[in-house]
């Protein structure tokens, strides 16, 4: 996946940013393509709040509850709370898992044809689950379908990467990030991923030292 256009334009359009890519270097970014929407975001709710290795784990667990290891929407509404908890989910999760696979069942979320949908009837459609918000429904924009302007304003680490590449004192809001991405549309999703990546770059040139 060439990224090379993006990389031209966001050069072009801000010097600040074209140091951190300059830092990060080349661009890795690929959406995880092979994965069914419903596995996509029960993932990503999985996800919320903890460390990548322990999600993980606890993801796994729960994937091996279903045929192939693949989520279904109707089957997790079949299983028990104890297969769940036991998988490692906290009870609120099992609620947001639920609430999502019965909105896929009555099809309130068209789950197949999701990638069909503009980016803000995918967000409204996905906010519409208890415990999906605009976030989750972002990262699903971004990594699972490869939507091309994804600027996630609520995000810690872009507010990080931009307070960090412009030197600012104190956090941008989020009304901060979408007025200083502006000028990165219509490759907002690159610029992120430049972002999340220069704040990797730093992490590891402290442990380096």
């Amino acid at each position: 996946m060439s990224h090379q256009r993006a990389i031209t334009h966001l050069r072009k359009s801000d010097p600040k940013l074209a140091a951190v890519i300059d830092t990060v270097g080349r661009c890795t970014f690929a959406p995880a393509e092979h994965l069914a929407h419903f596995t996509a975001i029960t993932r990503s709710i999985v996800f919320q709040q903890l460390s990548g290795k322990a999600a993980s784990t606890i993801y796994g667990r729960f994937a091996a509850l279903f045929p192939d290891e693949t989520p279904i929407a109707e089957r997790l509404l079949e299983l028990p709370d104890e297969s769940l908890r036991a998988a490692g989910l906290s009870r609120q999760k099992i609620g947001y898992l639920r609430d999502l696979a019965a909105h896929v069942v009555a099809g309130d979320v068209p789950i197949a044809t999701l990638h069909e949908l503009s980016d803000d009837e995918i967000i409204a459609a996905l906010t519409s689950v208890k415990g999906i918000g605009r976030w989750t429904a972002q990262m699903f924009l971004m990594f699972r379908l490869g939507r091309p302007d994804v600027l996630p304003d609520l995000d810690l680490g872009i507010q990080k990467g931009i307070q960090r590449a412009y030197r600012m004192r104190k956090l941008p809001t989020p009304k901060r990030v979408l007025q200083v991405g502006a000028k990165w549309a219509p490759y907002r999703t690159v610029a992120s991923w430049y972002l999340w990546r220069s704040l990797d770059a730093v992490a590891e040139n402290r442990q380096g030292k």
